[in-house]
This record gives structure tokens, sequence and C-alpha cells, in this order.
């Protein structure tokens, strides 16, 4: 059953076992998830069902420094489906040594195992649409696939990683006509949370309080709380509830909010590649099942420990696009059109904005010179990505030259002072603006320069090329975009010690016997992949540890009465 906040009268007082606040990958998922156990499920969404302006206005906040991030309403939806309506469906597990206490990564160490999460990884890729759980080269392409590379890679280094991308799937419009099929599940759209309602004694959450655009107001009480709406949103309603927390809730000992990371990502160096660009493999392979993959190339997880350095993945990247040398029609067309583009895209490929008007003739010149390149690209992404129900992912060009740039995705160390707190202005409900304030390390950039080192020694001793970049640029190279897109990771991050975590092993709040806290907000670091398929898995584990406590309890309540 789905219904509006318009229908519900104020001041009403809801029921059920577990209210899911948040209707994207983590919310919609754990709800999936929790279908069939005989509990009753309210799955509540504060945006609309498409797009809305005003929803998406309670989204709007302050940034410490602009140029490091973007606004907090970019990159995110609030609507059904979240931000699925948006992304771009890569799909990448993490790696075993993500959940390892490193010593040369400050403040790492997950409270749980890479097993813990990896058996549900299969389910996670089964709801995102990527195919089979198999992120192995060697296990997931076919046997007559052909090497990224002529020649082995050097010691230490691995092609042999994929990253699998799903459709990219909505799952508000994928899983819609699911949810509404589902027994004991009530869906409820336009409600946002307000308030995280303690009782007395601070131990539990007693009610949570619900807010319409529209001025009414209404509360759901429930055996379970989970909140599910994503890295900046979790850590803002937790510290706007101050009724009986003055400090906000979870946060006694001042750490929701902290320790804010995305990750260092950008365009470095370049890679001359020996041998004929017809040896050379850097695009999408499909596999059996037609899901797009990419091989990446990175150090091992031995090489790693031993370098003392980040987890980091690397692809092959064409030429930086503002500058016309490069001499391809699709990458100056795509400069002349940036403004065409979003967000992420078009900053980009902005970076050198101020061209004199010499270059800009140049970039004409490369779209008339190779029109036919142009055409074919266009005609590609028309019917391959725009009009195909499984995209193409990206822009792959063909490369004439082997002469490459590495696309970097590196792990950002966790930063106490890396942090979202709340401003001093309100949102049409009434609510506390979010104030970002994100920061990296130093050590972080010195850990990329030590990984790029790495490659460069391996791709040397295999004779597959000869890599080099600007290390009095490098920082520059990773930061000129600012934080990685929306990947908002550990602001309510998961551990045993609640001096230095807001929720444990099984995403429950310290100190709050029945709030939990899903979604990519837990992660206790930040690996090199993208958090969709990480947070899909962890919500899969805490359905099924909210199943079996509430279950039993109801159980055990029964034995007693009878």
């Amino acid at each position: 059953m789905m219904e509006f906040a318009q229908q519900v009268p104020t001041g009403s007082e809801l029921q059920t076992d577990v209210c899911i606040v948040g209707a994207g990958a983590a919310g919609i998922s754990l709800a999936l998830a929790l279908a069939g156990t005989g509990l009753q499920v309210m799955l509540v969404e504060g945006g609309q069902l498409h797009p809305d302006a005003a929803s998406q206005r309670l989204y709007e906040g302050e940034v410490a420094d602009p140029a490091a991030h973007s606004p907090p309403a970019f990159y995110r939806q609030r609507r059904w489906g979240g931000s699925t309506t948006i992304w771009g469906g890569r799909c990448v597990p993490f790696d075993p040594q993500d959940f390892e206490c490193r010593e040369y990564v400050k403040d790492s160490g997950w409270p749980i195992s890479y097993d813990e999460v990896a058996q549900y990884y299969a389910g996670a890729t089964l709801l995102c649409e990527a195919g089979a759980n198999r992120y192995i080269a060697s296990e997931a392409l076919a046997a007559n696939t052909p090497p990224p590379f002529a020649s082995p890679l050097g010691h230490g280094l691995t092609a042999d990683g994929l990253e699998r991308f799903s459709c990219p799937t909505d799952f508000g419009a994928r899983y819609r006509e699911r949810l509404l099929r589902q027994d004991g599940l009530r869906l409820l759209v336009g409600a946002n949370a307000v308030d995280i309602g303690l009782a007395p004694h601070g131990s539990a959450v007693r009610r949570l309080e619900f807010a319409a655009l529209d001025g009414r107001r209404f509360f759901v009480q429930a055996r379970a709380h989970v909140l599910a709406i994503g890295g900046l949103e979790t850590p803002r309603l937790l510290l706007a509830s101050r009724t009986v927390a003055p400090q906000g809730v979870g946060n006694a000992h001042d750490v929701v909010g902290r320790y804010y990371m995305c990750h260092l990502a950008g365009s470095v160096g370049l890679l001359e590649l020996a041998g004929p660009p017809s040896q050379v493999r850097h695009g999408y392979e499909r596999t059996p099942e037609g899901v797009y993959c990419r091989r990446r190339i990175s150090l091992t997880a031995s090489m790693q420990r031993k370098l003392e350095v980040g987890n980091l993945v690397a692809r092959l990247h064409f030429p930086a696009v503002p500058d016309p040398s490069h001499g391809s029609s699709v990458l100056s067309g795509i400069f002349l059109t940036r403004r065409m583009l979003s967000h992420e895209y078009s900053r980009r490929v902005s970076e050198m904005e101020k061209l004199s008007l010499r270059q800009y003739a140049r970039h004409v010149g490369n779209v008339l010179r190779y029109p036919h390149d142009a055409i074919a690209f266009l005609s590609h992404w028309l019917f391959h990505h725009s009009l195909a129900p499984r995209r193409f992912p990206s822009v792959i060009l063909r490369n004439r030259t082997n002469r490459f740039s590495l696309e970097l995705n590196a792990e950002q160390s966790p930063l106490p002072t890396s942090r979202i707190t709340l401003c001093g202005t309100r949102d049409a409900l009434g609510m506390p603006r979010i104030r970002v304030d994100w920061q990296y390390a130093r050590g972080d950039i010195d850990s990329v320069a030590r990984n790029l080192r790495g490659i460069a020694e391996g791709m040397a001793a295999s004779g597959i090329g000869r890599y080099q970049f600007d290390a009095e640029r490098l920082e520059q190279d990773l930061t000129c975009y600012g934080a990685y897109g929306g990947h908002h990771i550990g602001t309510a991050r998961m551990g045993n010690n609640p001096k230095s975590s807001v929720v444990d092993a099984n995403c429950r709040v310290h100190g709050v016997a029945n709030l939990f806290v899903a979604g990519s907000a837990v992660f206790s670091t930040s690996s090199q992949a993208n958090p969709t398929l990480t947070l899909v898995a962890l919500s899969l584990r805490l359905a099924e540890r909210l199943a079996r406590e509430l279950c039993d309890r109801a159980h055990d309540a029964t034995a007693a009465v009878t």
C-alpha cells in the first residue's frame, strides 16, 4: 500500500514493527529483505515520486570551502528511489584489506570482517542488476577474452579486478510494484523525518516525528527505527534531535558527523604503452549475461602492505579534454558542449575555461577535421547509452597513440576534523541546515604518490610501458574537482568504541536500543570502491539481524503469555 503524507491527519501516531526512513538504495533493499518475515514494515520517503523542487531545496546547506566540495544539494535526490535515480551504476566490492586495522591508515579497521560482508554481495549484485557476483576478470569474462595488455603486468600489480555496471537501476522505479505486492509493507511518500523522540531515559526511541511541506506533522512508533537517508542527512537528523540528548542523538562523545570521507580522484600523469594500440584493451567488456564490465589496475594487497599505502585503482583514460592538442573531434565536441553536461562532468572538462580564441578555434578545427569520428561516437552514444535499457557506462574513445592518463579512485583516510555540522539557517520544515567541512590528510596525497610509483615500477619491469607523473602537481590533480561526486561516507561510522564511532557492529546507534543506521554513513573506511554495492550488502545484513531479533522477541513474548 502506498500513501502520501497529505492523507495522514495531523497529530496521528502510526504503529509498525520496523520504520525505515528513506527510500533509496539502502531503504528499499532493507524493505525488500524484510518482506515475508511476518514483520509490519513502514518505508517512509521525504520526497515525492517524481522530482520536486521544493523537496530538493530541503537538501541545501553551507560548504566551508566551495572549491573543495559541491553544494550539499548536488549529487543527491530527495525523491522516491533516492540518488539511484541519477547514479552511474558502477558496482565494486570492498577488498579484504579495507576491513583490517592498518597501522599506516590512521583510524582504520572495522568491527566486522570482510567475510561478514562478502556473503551479502551476491544479493546486493542481484538487486543492483549487475549480473553475477563475480568481480575477477578470469572468473567473469568469457575464456577467450583477450588480456588488457600484450604482456603480463609486473610483480605487485594486477588488472584482474572488475567493476560491474548496473543498468543503472533506479531502485524506486524498478522495485515499486514488487514493494506494493508485499503483505505487511506500508509505503509513505512526502513525509520528512524531523525529530528522533527519545524516551526520557534516552536509551530508546519512543517515536519519530515527520513533517510534510503542507504543514502537517505526525508520528511513527516502531519496535525498530532505521535511518537510511544518506551520509549527509543522517548526521543532520541525529544532531538536530536534542530534546532529550542536548548534544544530539548518539552524540555523547561528539562523534556524529565526524570522519566524513569521499574519495580522492582525478586523471593523473602520462602512460605511454609499448606495442601497437590494437593490443591494448582499455574499454568495456561484456560478460556472457550482457553486463558491462571494466578492468582496473591496482597494487596487490601484499604490495599495498609492503609500501604502506591506502587502496587505489586506476583506469586507462583519455588526455585532458580542454587541451585541443589531443586532436580528437569527440573530446573537442565534449568541451564545446560542456555546459549541457551534468555538473559532475561539466566541471571536469572546464578546468581550463580561460582558453584563447586560437585554442577554441583548434577545438572547432578538430571537430571539422574528423567529423566521421564524432558522428560514429554520437550514433553509438544514442543507441547504446541514451536509448538502451542497459546503458554503455561512459565515454570510451579509440586511442591511436597508446598514450593515456590514469584515472584514479583513491581511498581517503578517516579524519575526525572532516565533518558535517549544523549551521544557523533553517529549511522550510524548520530543520537546521548542514555545514560541510570536507578535509583530507596530506598523507592521503603521499599515499597516492607511492601507489603511482609502484604502478610505474611494475609497468616498466614488465615492459608494458612507461608511466610518469608530476609529484609537484599531484595534489592539484587529485583535488581540482573537489570531493568526488556523491560518495558521502563515514559520518555515523561503525565501531566497538562509542568514543570513536556512532553505531556498533550491527549498525545500532550506541546507547539507543532500537535505532539503527543503514547506508554508507556507517562505513569505517572508504576503500577504493563506489559505496552503493557495499551499502546494499550491509542493508541485507541488517535486515537479517532485525528479522531474527524482532521475531525472536515476539516468539519469547508469546511463549511467556502461554
